[in-house]
C-alpha cells in the first residue's frame, strides 16, 4: 500500500497514518542492525495502533552500498528523498578515504541544515557500566551541528592557502601569536548569534515541553571569549528575551534567594553575597554587579517569594569542569546546550557511563523545517558484518527518538518498555553478555525478538 508524505506547516509536523520514511541500512554491521531494528519498529507500531497506522519504508543509498551501485558515496536522489520526506533514519556509514566528502554524516547535516545533534543519554537497568551509579545519568544534549571547527574551514600546514591566511593575520591584523607560522595548519572557528540562538531556543523548548529541570550552557568561554564566550552570552540573552516568564538564571536565584532570606538586604549587600570578590572590583565592575542585582529584583512579582523554584533553571558551566562533574555529580545536568566539539566529547563520555555508544541513539534535526535524520552513533564495525552478532540498540533507540519526533509516543514507549524488559531479563548480545553474570547471549536478530516479546 503506498504511503503519504510527512509535511511541515508553520514549524509543526503533519504526519499521515502511513508516512513514507526513507532509511539507509548502513555499512558493515548496518544490514544486520537494520533488519533487527525495522522488525522492532513495525511490531511496536502494530501493537500501538492495531493496523490503523504503519510506516512505509523507502530504502535510499549512501556509503559503500551506494558507491558499489552508483559510483557515488552520496547520490543526489538520497539527499532529495530526505528533503522531500522530511524524516528519515540511518545506520552507520563508512567515511570515504582519499578526498571528496570527509564525512557522509557531516555532509547530510550540512546539506539539510540539521543544526541540532540531539543525544539523549539514559541508563537501562542491568546494563554493565564502569561507574558506581549509572542510574544518576539522565541527560539530553543539544549539540550545535553546523558551526564551530566542524564547519571544515581549514588549510594544511605549508599549503599556499595556509601561508596566505597566516600572512594576512600577521601583516593586516597584527597577530603575533602564531608560534611556528611556517609549519602551522590553520583552522577557522565560526560561531554566530543566529546559530547559537536557534540551538538554545530548541533546547529550552524541549526542556519546557518535557518538564525538565534545567538547561546548562556548556562552553570554554574563559579562553575563547568571542566564540564560546559569546555562545554563553547569546544563550542567556535568548532565554531572558524569549522565555522570561518560564525561566530563571542561576545567579538570579541567588539574588532572589538573598532577598527572601533577608527582606531588608540592600542592593550592595546582595551584590557582595553574589560576587565574593566585589570589594576588589573597580567601581565600574561593581556598578555592573549592582545593576544585575536590580534587574533580578525587578522580577519579584513573577519570580519572587519562591516562585523561581518552579521555573526552568538556565545556568552555564565550563566544558572541562563539566567533563569532571558528569562523573562526580551527574544529577546536576539535565538538558545541555553546547557547541559542536564540546558536544562531541560530552555525548560519548556520558554514553560510556551508561553502557557505551553501542546503545547510544542520536538525531540530527532542524526544528524550523521539521527535517530530521536519526542515526546510530557508533561505527560500522566491518569485522562483524553479516555475522548477526552486534547490538542493534543504537538504531532501535534512535527509532524511539524518531517516533517521538513524529508524535507517535505510544510506539516510543513500547520500544523502551521492550528494551528495558529484554535487558532486565539478561537476554543480551555479546557486548553486554561478556560483562554480565548469568546472562543469555543472543544474536542481533534474537535481541530484536526479545525486545518485541517484552513490549
Amino acid at each position: 500500500m503506498p504511503g503519504d508524505r510527512i509535511r511541515c506547516e508553520n514549524g509543526t509536523l503533519v504526519v499521515p497514518n502511513r508516512p513514507v520514511v526513507p532509511f539507509i541500512e548502513g555499512d558493515g554491521t548496518g544490514p544486520d542492525i537494520w533488519r533487527a531494528s525495522q522488525k522492532v519498529f513495525d511490531a511496536a507500531v502494530q501493537k500501538a495502533y492495531a493496523g490503523k497506522r504503519s510506516i512505509v519504508w523507502k530504502e535510499v543509498f549512501a556509503g559503500e552500498k551506494a558507491f558499489n551501485r552508483f559510483q557515488n558515496w552520496l547520490p543526489e536522489d538520497t539527499i532529495t528523498a530526505f528533503k522531500d520526506y522530511i524524516v528519515g533514519i540511518k545506520g552507520p556509514l563508512t567515511t570515504p578515504v582519499g578526498g571528496g566528502i570527509r564525512s557522509l554524516n557531516v555532509a547530510l547535516r550540512q546539506l539539510l541544515d540539521l543544526y541540532v545533534c540531539l543525544r539523549p543519554v539514559r541508563y537501562f537497568k542491568g546494563v554493565p557500566s564502569p561507574v558506581k551509579r549509572p542510574e544518576d545519568v539522565d541527560v539530553v544534549i543539544f549539540r550545535e551541528n553546523s558551526e564551530d571547527i566542524y564547519a571544515g574551514i581549514e588549510w594544511a600546514a605549508g599549503s599556499p592557502e595556509a601561508k596566505k591566511v597566516i600572512d594576512f593575520l600577521q601583516k593586516e591584523m597584527g597577530v603575533k601569536k602564531v608560534r611556528f607560522p611556517e609549519t602551522s595548519g590553520i583552522g577557522i572557528k565560526p560561531v554566530s548569534r543566529e546559530g547559537t540562538e536557534r540551538l538554545v531556543r530548541a533546547a529550552i523548548q524541549y526542556a519546557l515541553k518535557h518538564n525538565r529541570r534545567s538547561v546548562t550552557l556548556v562552553h570554554k568561554g574563559n579562553i575563547m571569549k568571542f566564540t564560546e564566550g559569546a555562545f554563553r552570552d547569546w544563550g542567556y540573552a535568548l532565554a531572558q528575551n524569549e522565555f522570561r516568564e518560564q525561566t530563571v538564571t542561576e545567579r538570579e536565584t541567588w539574588i532572589l534567594g538573598n532577598k527572601e532570606n533577608s527582606s531588608d538586604v540592600s542592593v550592595e549587600a546582595n551584590a557582595r553575597m553574589v560576587e565574593p570578590g566585589y570589594d576588589l572590583m573597580t567601581p565600574e565592575q561593581q556598578g555592573k554587579v549592582r545593576a544585575e542585582v536590580e534587574r533580578a529584583l525587578g522580577l519579584w512579582s513573577t519570580h519572587g517569594e519562591g516562585r523561581w523554584k518552579k521555573k526552568l533553571l538556565v545556568r552555564d558551566a565550563i566544558a572541562d569542569i563539566t567533563l569532571q562533574q558528569i562523573l562526580t555529580r551527574p544529577k546536576d545536568f539535565d538538558v545541555v546546550a553546547t557547541m559542536n566539539l564540546n558536544g562531541d566529547y560530552l555525548s560519548d563520555a556520558l554514553a560510556a557511563q551508561v553502557g557505551g555508544i553501542g546503545i547510544a541513539p542520536g538525531g540530527n534535526i532542524n526544528y524550523d523545517s521539521g527535517h530530521a535524520i536519526f542515526e546510530a552513533t557508533h561505527g560500522t564495525a566491518p569485522k562483524y558484518a553479516n555475522l548477526d552478532q552486534v547490538n542493534p540498540g543504537s538504531v532501535v533507540l534512535s527509532g524511539v527518538m524518531m517516533f517521538e519526533h513524529l508524535g507517535w509516543q505510544e510506539v516510543a514507549d513500547l520500544i523502551v518498555k521492550g528494551m528495558d524488559g529484554a535487558i532486565g531479563a539478561k537476554t543480551v548480545t555479546y557486548d553486554f553478555h561478556r560483562l554480565m553474570e548469568g546472562a543469555t547471549k543472543v544474536k542481533c536478530s534474537e535481541f530484536g525478538d526479545a525486545i518485541i516479546k517484552h513490549m
